[in-house]
């Protein structure tokens, strides 16, 4: 007798590049790693059909309450967070794709509030920011001094408010567009920064206001976005890192971080053979460490991270 994997529900609100990339995925793997698909919703409903069963179609976003989510993820825009987030953690863990909008900080307490309030969790997934983990792991140790986050795109790449890029030329080379605090900067490139959102959650000692970050717009950057990261931390310690994600001219989110982004899914909920609720540690486990025949380690399911923020 094989002992199955418990299934979790999961609703995507979203269908641009990374939304379908998860819903293709979520229809392909699902079912071996514990996850199945039970809603999707975007503006434009037309864009599911050729795709997306029409039983799997949310046509109205209000209507997510029918479906019995388990976990809603948002791969949308910061406004969905705003409108509908609280909404969401009053009936699932929710995944915020877009934690730019995190930077507000009376929804960002909100959001808090809801998910202590209804035992949910609000998950950010880590995205292009490398070395999450260890940003916090140094803030929850109280030795995180300064954190800077420059990420540099080709300027067909950015998504901003404003005119603050509407003259660039293909031969002009790098151009600073941006330099100040993470809080500053979310308002003005809520679809680019969400990966300074992340580092800024990592380091809640900091936060939005603390955290530093520079968007660099460079027609030399054609194939790839670059994302630099300096921590910061007691008597001289400092690590720099450089990522360079492949990404196609005009596009917001580097390839990379697509993968990136589906292991958050699968880690937070800790649907797999190995657990990264610190094994047996977790409250909010069921029965993580039975034995089964193909694993010494055969999860239940992970019923959350309850009331708290959590990065994955």
């Amino acid at each position: 007798m094989t002992d199955k994997l418990p299934v979790m529900r999961i609703g995507v609100v979203g269908y641009g590049h990374l939304g379908q990339y998860l819903v293709e995925r979520l229809q392909r793997e699902g079912a071996q790693v514990g996850l199945t698909l039970v809603f999707v919703w975007n503006r434009n409903t037309d864009k599911l059909r050729e795709s997306v069963a029409e039983e799997l179609i949310l046509h109205n976003l209000p209507d997510f309450t029918d479906r019995g989510a388990d976990v809603i993820v948002e791969v949308c825009h910061p406004k969905i967070v705003k409108d509908f987030g609280v909404q969401f953690l009053s009936k699932a863990h929710f995944l915020v794709g877009s934690p730019s909008a995190l930077s507000d900080p009376q929804l960002n307490q909100e959001l808090r509030q809801a998910a202590e309030h209804h035992g949910g969790t609000l998950y950010v997934p880590s995205g292009a920011l490398w070395g999450g983990q260890d940003i916090l792991r140094l803030n929850d140790s109280g030795s995180l001094k300064a954190l800077f986050i420059r990420m540099s795109k080709h300027p067909s790449c950015f998504r901003l408010t404003g005119d603050v890029l509407s003259d660039w030329t293909e031969d002009e080379g790098r151009r600073v567009l941006f330099s100040g605090s993470v809080a500053e900067l979310c308002p003005v490139a809520p679809n680019n920064v969400n990966t300074m959102a992340a580092a800024a959650i990592a380091a809640g000692t900091l936060g939005f206001v603390g955290v530093q970050g520079e968007i660099v717009s460079d027609t030399a950057l054609s194939d790839y976005h670059v994302v630099e990261v300096e921590v910061t931390g007691a008597n001289g310690f400092t690590v720099h890192t450089v990522r360079r994600n492949p990404a196609k001219l005009g596009a917001v989110t580097g390839s990379a971080t697509y993968n990136s982004f589906w292991s958050s899914l699968l880690g937070g909920f800790c649907c797999r053979r190995v657990c990264v609720c610190s094994m047996n540690q977790c409250e909010n486990m069921k029965g993580c460490l039975t034995s089964g025949p193909s694993s010494p380690f055969l999860l239940s399911v992970c019923k959350g991270h309850g009331g708290r923020v959590y990065l994955c």
